[in-house]
Protein backbone atom coordinates (compact mmCIF):
# COMPACT_ATOMS: atom_id res chain seq x y z
CA UNK A 1 0.00 0.00 0.00
CA UNK A 2 1.11 3.42 -0.87
CA UNK A 3 0.59 7.08 0.04
CA UNK A 4 1.11 10.10 -1.73
CA UNK A 5 2.64 13.24 0.34
CA UNK A 6 3.94 16.60 -0.90
CA UNK A 7 3.71 15.33 -4.05
CA UNK A 8 5.81 12.59 -3.42
CA UNK A 9 4.72 8.71 -3.14
CA UNK A 10 5.98 7.11 0.02
CA UNK A 11 5.55 3.54 0.70
CA UNK A 12 4.23 2.72 4.64
CA UNK A 13 6.33 1.65 7.09
CA UNK A 14 7.43 -1.75 7.38
CA UNK A 15 5.75 -2.15 10.99
CA UNK A 16 2.64 -0.46 9.65
CA UNK A 17 2.93 -3.06 6.53
CA UNK A 18 3.51 -6.39 8.55
CA UNK A 19 -0.02 -6.71 10.32
CA UNK A 20 -1.91 -6.24 7.51
CA UNK A 21 -0.03 -9.05 5.16
CA UNK A 22 0.03 -11.36 8.58
CA UNK A 23 -3.85 -10.81 8.42
CA UNK A 24 -3.92 -11.35 4.70
CA UNK A 25 -2.09 -15.11 4.85
CA UNK A 26 -4.67 -15.71 7.79
CA UNK A 27 -7.17 -15.38 5.42
CA UNK A 28 -5.88 -16.84 2.52
CA UNK A 29 -5.33 -19.92 4.62
CA UNK A 30 -8.35 -19.87 6.41
CA UNK A 31 -10.13 -20.68 3.19
CA UNK A 32 -7.50 -22.96 2.14
CA UNK A 33 -6.93 -24.72 4.86
CA UNK A 34 -9.63 -24.76 7.27
CA UNK A 35 -12.57 -23.91 5.73
CA UNK A 36 -12.70 -27.38 3.25
CA UNK A 37 -11.91 -29.76 6.38
CA UNK A 38 -15.33 -28.32 7.78
CA UNK A 39 -16.93 -28.26 4.73
CA UNK A 40 -16.20 -32.15 5.00
CA UNK A 41 -16.71 -32.39 7.85
CA UNK A 42 -20.81 -31.97 7.18
CA UNK A 43 -20.56 -35.48 5.34
CA UNK A 44 -18.95 -37.65 8.98
CA UNK A 45 -21.41 -38.42 11.58
CA UNK A 46 -19.03 -41.32 13.55
CA UNK A 47 -20.31 -42.81 16.51
CA UNK A 48 -18.80 -45.54 18.34
CA UNK A 49 -22.17 -46.07 20.28
CA UNK A 50 -22.64 -50.06 19.73
CA UNK A 51 -25.99 -50.18 18.76
CA UNK A 52 -26.52 -54.13 19.37
CA UNK A 53 -24.90 -57.49 19.39
CA UNK A 54 -22.19 -58.71 17.41
CA UNK A 55 -24.07 -60.94 14.96
CA UNK A 56 -23.86 -64.20 16.77
CA UNK A 57 -21.27 -65.52 13.77
CA UNK A 58 -19.52 -62.77 13.39
CA UNK A 59 -15.95 -63.16 13.17
CA UNK A 60 -14.22 -59.71 14.42
CA UNK A 61 -11.56 -59.02 11.79
CA UNK A 62 -8.49 -55.94 12.20
CA UNK A 63 -6.74 -54.47 9.72
CA UNK A 64 -4.96 -51.99 7.99
CA UNK A 65 -5.53 -49.10 5.69
CA UNK A 66 -2.27 -48.53 3.47
CA UNK A 67 -1.46 -45.53 5.22
CA UNK A 68 -1.07 -47.92 8.37
CA UNK A 69 -4.52 -46.84 10.03
CA UNK A 70 -5.89 -49.52 12.35
CA UNK A 71 -9.95 -50.62 11.20
CA UNK A 72 -12.62 -52.98 12.93
CA UNK A 73 -14.57 -55.47 10.45
CA UNK A 74 -16.88 -58.45 11.00
CA UNK A 75 -16.72 -61.21 8.47
CA UNK A 76 -20.42 -63.30 8.87
CA UNK A 77 -20.13 -66.46 6.73
CA UNK A 78 -23.28 -67.89 5.04
CA UNK A 79 -25.59 -69.78 7.62
CA UNK A 80 -26.45 -71.93 5.22
CA UNK A 81 -23.04 -73.89 4.34
CA UNK A 82 -19.20 -73.78 4.77
CA UNK A 83 -18.18 -69.98 3.66
CA UNK A 84 -15.91 -71.39 0.72
CA UNK A 85 -19.00 -72.85 -0.64
CA UNK A 86 -20.87 -69.93 -0.12
CA UNK A 87 -23.05 -68.06 -3.23
CA UNK A 88 -20.52 -64.89 -3.27
CA UNK A 89 -19.31 -62.55 -0.88
CA UNK A 90 -20.57 -59.32 -0.66
CA UNK A 91 -18.85 -56.58 0.61
CA UNK A 92 -20.20 -53.91 2.43
CA UNK A 93 -19.32 -49.92 2.56
CA UNK A 94 -21.59 -48.18 4.91
CA UNK A 95 -23.35 -44.65 4.87
CA UNK A 96 -21.39 -41.58 6.61
CA UNK A 97 -23.51 -41.99 9.93
CA UNK A 98 -23.34 -44.81 13.19
CA UNK A 99 -21.17 -47.21 12.45
CA UNK A 100 -21.42 -51.22 11.40
CA UNK A 101 -23.42 -52.13 13.80
CA UNK A 102 -25.90 -49.94 13.62
CA UNK A 103 -26.26 -50.75 9.59
CA UNK A 104 -26.31 -54.81 10.38
CA UNK A 105 -30.00 -55.21 10.04
CA UNK A 106 -30.11 -53.72 6.50
CA UNK A 107 -27.62 -56.70 5.47
CA UNK A 108 -28.39 -59.47 7.94
CA UNK A 109 -30.86 -61.57 6.22
CA UNK A 110 -27.98 -62.07 3.17
CA UNK A 111 -26.59 -65.17 5.34
CA UNK A 112 -29.54 -67.15 4.94
CA UNK A 113 -29.38 -66.58 1.37
CA UNK A 114 -25.90 -68.16 1.24
CA UNK A 115 -24.00 -65.31 1.13
CA UNK A 116 -20.84 -64.30 2.70
CA UNK A 117 -20.69 -60.57 4.24
CA UNK A 118 -17.98 -58.39 5.05
CA UNK A 119 -18.40 -55.33 7.06
CA UNK A 120 -15.69 -52.85 8.33
CA UNK A 121 -15.90 -49.26 10.23
CA UNK A 122 -14.08 -46.30 8.22
CA UNK A 123 -11.36 -44.49 10.39
CA UNK A 124 -12.93 -43.00 13.26
CA UNK A 125 -15.51 -44.89 13.16
CA UNK A 126 -16.89 -47.48 15.88
CA UNK A 127 -13.21 -49.00 17.29
CA UNK A 128 -11.26 -48.20 13.93
CA UNK A 129 -9.29 -45.55 14.45
CA UNK A 130 -8.08 -42.02 13.31
CA UNK A 131 -10.70 -39.33 11.40
CA UNK A 132 -12.70 -39.39 8.67
CA UNK A 133 -11.43 -37.62 5.46
CA UNK A 134 -12.18 -38.05 1.71
CA UNK A 135 -8.66 -39.77 1.07
CA UNK A 136 -9.23 -41.66 4.13
CA UNK A 137 -12.69 -43.26 3.28
CA UNK A 138 -11.41 -44.36 0.14
CA UNK A 139 -8.42 -45.77 1.44
CA UNK A 140 -9.90 -48.45 3.81
CA UNK A 141 -12.39 -49.38 1.36
CA UNK A 142 -9.78 -50.30 -1.10
CA UNK A 143 -7.92 -52.17 2.26
CA UNK A 144 -11.13 -53.46 2.98
CA UNK A 145 -11.57 -55.44 -0.68
CA UNK A 146 -7.85 -56.15 -0.79
CA UNK A 147 -8.14 -58.06 2.84
CA UNK A 148 -11.25 -59.83 1.50
CA UNK A 149 -9.71 -61.68 -1.48
CA UNK A 150 -6.90 -62.70 0.56
CA UNK A 151 -8.86 -64.43 3.19
CA UNK A 152 -9.07 -68.46 2.73
CA UNK A 153 -12.41 -68.80 3.30
CA UNK A 154 -13.07 -66.76 0.93
CA UNK A 155 -13.62 -67.31 -3.35
CA UNK A 156 -11.59 -64.20 -4.57
CA UNK A 157 -13.31 -64.53 -7.82
CA UNK A 158 -17.18 -64.11 -6.59
CA UNK A 159 -17.40 -61.04 -4.85
CA UNK A 160 -19.64 -58.52 -4.73
CA UNK A 161 -19.27 -54.17 -3.75
CA UNK A 162 -22.83 -52.85 -2.05
CA UNK A 163 -22.16 -49.38 -1.53
CA UNK A 164 -24.99 -47.15 0.89
CA UNK A 165 -25.40 -43.58 0.89
CA UNK A 166 -21.44 -42.46 0.73
CA UNK A 167 -19.85 -46.47 0.95
CA UNK A 168 -21.13 -46.13 -2.73
CA UNK A 169 -19.73 -42.83 -3.67
CA UNK A 170 -16.26 -44.50 -2.15
CA UNK A 171 -16.45 -47.65 -4.12
CA UNK A 172 -17.30 -46.16 -7.36
CA UNK A 173 -13.54 -44.19 -6.41
CA UNK A 174 -12.26 -47.50 -6.15
CA UNK A 175 -13.13 -49.04 -8.77
CA UNK A 176 -12.64 -45.88 -10.80
CA UNK A 177 -8.88 -46.24 -9.47
CA UNK A 178 -8.76 -49.74 -11.28
CA UNK A 179 -9.63 -52.14 -8.46
CA UNK A 180 -11.93 -54.49 -10.45
CA UNK A 181 -10.09 -57.47 -9.58
CA UNK A 182 -12.91 -60.48 -9.05
CA UNK A 183 -15.74 -57.99 -8.71
CA UNK A 184 -18.64 -59.11 -10.40
CA UNK A 185 -21.43 -56.58 -9.22
CA UNK A 186 -21.36 -53.31 -7.88
CA UNK A 187 -24.96 -52.35 -6.24
CA UNK A 188 -25.44 -48.89 -5.05
CA UNK A 189 -28.11 -47.53 -2.48
CA UNK A 190 -29.23 -44.37 -2.27
CA UNK A 191 -25.59 -43.02 -3.32
CA UNK A 192 -25.41 -39.18 -4.47
CA UNK A 193 -23.10 -38.38 -7.95
CA UNK A 194 -21.76 -35.62 -6.51
CA UNK A 195 -19.56 -33.90 -3.27
CA UNK A 196 -20.87 -30.09 -4.30
CA UNK A 197 -24.07 -31.06 -5.16
CA UNK A 198 -24.99 -32.13 -1.62
CA UNK A 199 -22.75 -30.10 0.00
CA UNK A 200 -24.53 -27.06 -1.73
CA UNK A 201 -28.35 -28.35 -0.73
CA UNK A 202 -26.61 -28.28 3.34
CA UNK A 203 -24.58 -24.76 2.67
CA UNK A 204 -25.49 -22.88 -0.38
CA UNK A 205 -22.59 -22.01 -2.05
CA UNK A 206 -20.25 -24.56 0.30
CA UNK A 207 -19.71 -26.93 -2.88
CA UNK A 208 -16.74 -25.21 -4.14
CA UNK A 209 -14.83 -26.21 -1.03
CA UNK A 210 -14.41 -29.85 -1.65
CA UNK A 211 -12.30 -31.84 -3.75
CA UNK A 212 -15.08 -32.84 -6.61
CA UNK A 213 -12.48 -35.59 -7.74
CA UNK A 214 -13.92 -38.22 -5.18
CA UNK A 215 -17.49 -37.80 -6.75
CA UNK A 216 -18.88 -41.38 -8.10
CA UNK A 217 -20.06 -39.21 -11.10
CA UNK A 218 -16.75 -38.97 -12.37
CA UNK A 219 -15.87 -42.81 -11.90
CA UNK A 220 -19.76 -44.43 -12.67
CA UNK A 221 -18.55 -44.74 -16.55
CA UNK A 222 -15.81 -47.19 -15.50
CA UNK A 223 -18.28 -49.86 -13.46
CA UNK A 224 -18.75 -51.47 -17.18
CA UNK A 225 -18.69 -54.27 -17.71
CA UNK A 226 -19.78 -55.08 -14.59
CA UNK A 227 -22.95 -55.23 -13.57
CA UNK A 228 -24.53 -52.37 -11.94
CA UNK A 229 -27.77 -51.85 -9.71
CA UNK A 230 -28.94 -48.73 -8.29
CA UNK A 231 -31.71 -48.06 -6.38
CA UNK A 232 -33.20 -45.12 -4.88
CA UNK A 233 -36.47 -44.34 -2.36
CA UNK A 234 -38.30 -41.06 -3.61
CA UNK A 235 -38.98 -39.83 -0.58
CA UNK A 236 -35.41 -39.93 0.24
CA UNK A 237 -35.03 -36.34 2.13
CA UNK A 238 -31.30 -37.27 2.83
CA UNK A 239 -29.99 -37.39 -0.95
CA UNK A 240 -32.54 -36.88 -4.17
CA UNK A 241 -33.64 -39.48 -5.68
CA UNK A 242 -32.10 -37.59 -9.06
CA UNK A 243 -29.14 -38.02 -7.85
CA UNK A 244 -29.02 -42.07 -8.90
CA UNK A 245 -31.09 -41.27 -11.93
CA UNK A 246 -27.83 -38.84 -12.62
CA UNK A 247 -25.48 -41.90 -12.14
CA UNK A 248 -27.29 -44.35 -14.32
CA UNK A 249 -27.62 -41.53 -17.08
CA UNK A 250 -23.64 -41.76 -17.02
CA UNK A 251 -23.08 -45.07 -16.64
CA UNK A 252 -22.24 -48.00 -19.36
CA UNK A 253 -23.87 -51.13 -19.26
CA UNK A 254 -25.06 -53.14 -18.11
CA UNK A 255 -27.03 -51.24 -15.96
CA UNK A 256 -30.37 -50.94 -14.09
CA UNK A 257 -31.52 -48.55 -11.88
CA UNK A 258 -34.66 -49.33 -9.12
CA UNK A 259 -36.80 -46.55 -7.77
CA UNK A 260 -38.93 -47.26 -5.10
CA UNK A 261 -42.19 -44.66 -4.75
CA UNK A 262 -41.95 -44.47 -1.01
CA UNK A 263 -38.98 -45.34 -0.04
CA UNK A 264 -36.54 -43.62 2.11
CA UNK A 265 -33.04 -43.14 2.84
CA UNK A 266 -31.10 -46.56 2.78
CA UNK A 267 -33.97 -48.12 3.83
CA UNK A 268 -35.46 -50.49 0.74
CA UNK A 269 -33.96 -53.64 2.47
CA UNK A 270 -34.97 -52.85 5.54
CA UNK A 271 -37.48 -55.22 7.36
CA UNK A 272 -40.27 -51.94 6.56
CA UNK A 273 -40.43 -53.24 2.22
CA UNK A 274 -40.55 -56.80 3.65
CA UNK A 275 -38.46 -59.16 0.90
CA UNK A 276 -39.61 -57.11 -1.92
CA UNK A 277 -36.45 -55.35 -3.17
CA UNK A 278 -34.12 -58.13 -1.08
CA UNK A 279 -35.02 -60.99 -3.53
CA UNK A 280 -34.60 -58.54 -6.83
CA UNK A 281 -31.29 -57.72 -5.32
CA UNK A 282 -30.63 -61.17 -5.32
CA UNK A 283 -32.07 -62.28 -8.61
CA UNK A 284 -29.45 -59.34 -9.67
CA UNK A 285 -26.45 -61.06 -8.01
CA UNK A 286 -27.52 -64.11 -9.42
CA UNK A 287 -27.52 -62.98 -13.21
CA UNK A 288 -24.48 -60.69 -13.01
CA UNK A 289 -22.61 -64.43 -11.56
CA UNK A 290 -23.98 -66.59 -14.46
CA UNK A 291 -24.66 -64.49 -17.29
CA UNK A 292 -27.01 -65.54 -20.53
CA UNK A 293 -24.97 -65.20 -23.57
Amino acid sequence: MIKKSQGKVMALPVNKRVPKILFILFVVAFCVYLVPRVAINFFYYPDDKIYGPDPWSAESVEFTAKDGTRLQGWFIPSSTGPADNAIATIIHAHGNAGNMSAHWPLVSWLPERNFNVFMFDYRGFGKSKGTPSQAGLLDDTQSAINMVRHRSDVNPQRLVLFGQSIGGANILAVIGQGDREGIRAVILDSTFASYATIANQMIPGSGYLLDESYSGENYIASVSPIPLLLIHGKADHVIPWQHSEKLYSLAKEPKRLILIPDGEHIDAFSDRHGDVYREQMVDFILSALNPQN
